[in-house]
């Protein structure tokens, strides 16, 4: 049996207004092997988002079990999440979250910097990154001198500053016209077949869900359905 990067049990998740609650994600089994790239698929207020942020770390579960490369993240403290996050999980957004006051060079810098690694090393890696995305001609400049498509790109190259396993990424073509999008995708593609990085793309685009490894369909705060790409060739 493989040994998965991602593992859930019964994972739920209720917000709780008063005497009111809403339960957002109802008993969630997942499992994600290392390498995959799988698509979470849904409705706006299916829970696929909450979904992502408890992957992500940025949050936890009101109950059930969730093991992240075999640790369990269940019980972690604020300051352990933050470091879980900052050492093996890469996060791509629909409106890039990008420092405005920071160059290219510097936005990759910052979580290096975070993470321990020294100023010297943290700017060859982000040099190194950039150039992998396409944009090592545009090393200084801001995220107001790019485009759409290259803000995208230097939100990807952060995300990959320290090497995570786990790259996640909500709506990250959302903004993005049809030729950048494609663009971004097959990025993210060549990204999972040079190092094997684990990605979970959240998208509302078919297209996009079709090219992953397996698609998730949230409703109502359930996995509906679960296909892979073997499941479709046969």
């Amino acid at each position: 049996m493989k040994n998965p990067l991602i593992h859930t049990k019964k994972l739920t998740k209720i917000f709780k207004n008063g005497e009111y609650s809403l339960v957002a994600l109802n008993e969630i089994d997942l499992i994600v092997d290392k390498g995959e790239i799988v698509a979470f698929t849904g409705t706006s207020g299916s829970g696929k988002t909450t979904l992502m942020h408890l992957l992500g770390c940025l949050d936890l579960p009101t109950s059930g079990e969730f093991f992240l490369d075999s640790e369990e993240i269940t019980n972690c403290s604020q300051k352990q999440l933050a470091f879980i996050r900052n050492q093996k999980i890469g996060f791509v957004f629909q409106n890039f979250h990008l420092l405005n006051d920071l160059n290219a060079i510097e936005n990759v810098v910052l979580p290096q910097l975070y993470g321990g690694i020294s100023e010297k090393e943290a700017v060859a890696r982000a040099i190194e990154l950039l150039t992998l995305v396409g944009l090592e001609h545009r090393l200084y400049h801001y995220p107001s001198q790019l485009s759409g498509g290259q803000k995208q790109r230097m939100a990807i190259a952060r995300a990959l500053a320290m090497n995570p396993p786990l790259l996640l990424a909500d709506e990250p073509t959302g903004n993005l016209d049809s030729e950048n999008a494609t663009k971004i995708i097959d990025l993210f593609f060549e990204i999972n077949q040079s190092n094997q990085t684990t990605i979970i793309l959240v998208t509302h685009e078919p297209g996009i869900a079709k090219r992953a490894h397996r698609c998730v369909h949230i409703h109502d705060g359930q996995i509906a359905s679960d296909t892979s790409t073997l499941s479709r060739l046969n």
